[in-house]
């Protein structure tokens, strides 16, 4: 193959690289958030041991449920059961980047959900 094309082939991939990582969510940045609107106080300070036994554990949990959950109390979405007044606060002011960034970070760190029974 020629030069220009090796060139080509070389940019669009690092393209998709650098598309990926920002799609999926950047985890430094969801932490950072987490830290910013003090998700612990409530979660717990691993994520896995909330102060209230209906507060979800976030660690672990699958991004694209975190995304959704988000998501839906962004908007208020007491249609799907989520209309809670204290996490519609703290979401408001998240973008959908920011919901990316936490639900990558929330999902990288170690859970003690059971998968398999």
């Amino acid at each position: 193959m020629n030069n220009k094309v090796n060139k080509l082939i070389v940019a669009l991939f690092c393209s998709a690289v650098s598309f990926g990582a920002s799609a999926g969510g950047n985890v430094d940045a969801g932490k950072a958030l987490a830290e910013k609107y003090s998700c612990a106080a409530c979660h717990g300070k691993d994520y896995n041991s909330p102060i209230d036994p209906s507060y979800p554990k976030l660690a672990g949990q699958h991004k694209d449920y975190l995304q959704h959950a988000l998501t839906a109390y962004k908007r208020g979405d007491a249609a799907n059961g989520r209309s809670n007044a204290i996490m519609t606060g703290q979401v408001k002011p998240l973008t959908n980047q920011d919901i990316k960034d936490l639900a990558a970070y929330l999902h990288s760190l170690p859970g003690t959900m059971a998968v398999h029974r």
